[in-house]
Parts: C-alpha cells; structure tokens; sequence
C-alpha cells in the first residue's frame, strides 16, 4: 500500500505556526521592523552621509537588502527552533506524532509556517525601504528565490537545533556564537570589494555572505560573487540541511522516548 501525501495535515501544521506567529506578533514581527527602522537612521542616514555611493546606490539603499536578509535569517531559525522545542518541552507534539503525518510533511509545515513569517517581515521592511529610503528590488523573481531558499535553509537549521536541544538556553548557542557574528561580517554594513583582499578571500567561508550577496542582486543588479555561485552555494546548503532535518524527524530524534 502506498502512503499518500496529507495535504490536510500540511496545511493544517503551516496554518497553525502562522496563526502562532500573528498572536505574538508583538514578539516576532513588529521587533525586526523596529530595529531595521533604526539601522537605517543610525547607519542608512547618519553614516551613509560620509559614504558617497555603494554598487551605484547610495549607502542607505546599499543596507536595506542586507538588513532584510538579517531579519530573515534571525526570524525563520527562531520561528521553527523555538516551535518544534516547545513541543517537546511540552508533549504536545506527541499529537503529531501518532496523527497521520509522515515526516516529510512535519518538516515542510515547520519550513512553509516559517517561511510565511520571514515573506511578510520581509515585505515590511521592503516598504519601509521604498518609503524612508526610496530603494526597492529590480528583479522580483530573484529576491523571492532567495528569500525562500534562505527561509528554508535556516528554519531546517532551526528544527535540527530544536531537536538537539534539552534547554532554551541551547537555542541560543548558534544564534549567538555562528549566525550573528557571521551574518555582521557577511555584508550586511559593508560590501566586499571595500574590504582589503584577505578579508575578501575570507568572505569566501563564510556561508551567509552568499546569501546577502545574491540577495543584494535583486536590489542593486551587481555582486561581488557571479549569481549562479551564490545560488548553488545555499542550494547545497539547503538541501544539506533539509535531509538532515528530515532524517531526524523520521527517526524520532529526541521526539519518541
């Protein structure tokens, strides 16, 4: 007999992580808003002023496109690494568990809830960029293939630290010691051909530079990377982390005792 895809089931686990983000929206989504409108003021207008130009753009219409992925990448690990964790911690996701729901479509509804939540924070900030700063993408089709693609590389990331952690705290250590220190360093405030040649090549293993580069694409029309490496880069990425995450919500990791 051949198992068949529970769309129900899906749509369901995505609607309820939305409906979780939307009642905590004072948590979640007005925070990233916040703190990316005062970048802009400290860095986009107060800096940007001693800075000329930035890829052809001014350096306030250089920082959005970063600022954006920041959000996304913070806000898509967070949403599923503190959700499959609060399940544990509270058995609730022993429901799921013995629901007819394989784990395919456990990780892809963690992964699309997380995904929806990244989109809308970062259509705000996207409309807070053409409003305060007037910069918005030149190529849409390129900005929502890498928003979703780095949406889900790091909500997979959050389920596997989701599932290893045995305390709150243990959400934190990648956030804190790997995804902020690399995301402040990856482009965010600087672009890489203003960086002295070894911190250039360094750049190299960094992976979430791929991701603001090919992003900022979208925005300004240039990079530091050709586009087609930047893609493959957090492709593999993705599915590397996807599998992962797969295998161990079909093995039960840390979920069946």
């Amino acid at each position: 007999m051949i198992a068949t895809f529970n769309s129900i089931a899906l749509w369901t686990l995505v609607k309820r992580e939305m409906i979780r983000s939307l009642k905590i929206i004072n948590q979640v989504i007005w925070p990233p808003v916040i703190s990316t409108l005062l970048y802009v003021f400290v860095f986009g207008l107060a800096l940007g002023s001693r800075i000329q130009n930035v890829q052809g753009v001014s350096y306030a219409q250089f920082l959005i496109p970063g600022l954006i992925m920041l959000q996304t990448i913070d806000s898509s690990y967070g949403e599923c690494s503190s959700s499959i964790f609060q399940g544990r911690f509270m058995n609730s996701i022993q429901e799921m568990l013995i629901a007819p729901m394989s784990a395919l479509e456990m990780v892809l509804g963690y992964v699309l809830g997380s995904l929806g939540r990244a989109v809308l924070i970062a259509l705000l900030i996207t409309g807070l960029g053409a409003l305060l700063v007037h910069t918005w993408p030149q190529n849409w089709l390129l900005y929502f293939v890498v928003l979703c693609m780095v949406s889900m590389l790091f909500s997979s990331l959050g389920l596997i630290f989701g599932l290893m952690a045995e305390k709150f705290d243990h959400l934190a250590v990648l956030t804190t010691f790997v995804i902020t220190p690399l995301t402040f360093v990856g482009g965010v405030f600087t672009a890489a051909s203003m960086l002295p040649p070894l911190l250039q090549r360094l750049e190299l293993v960094n992976p979430i530079f791929y991701t603001i580069d090919a992003f900022r694409r979208s925005y300004t029309g240039q990079g530091f990377l050709p586009l087609w490496q930047s893609l493959g880069m957090i492709a593999v990425l993705m599915i590397l982390s996807l599998a992962i995450s797969f295998r161990m919500m079909a093995s039960g990791y840390k979920l069946r005792t």
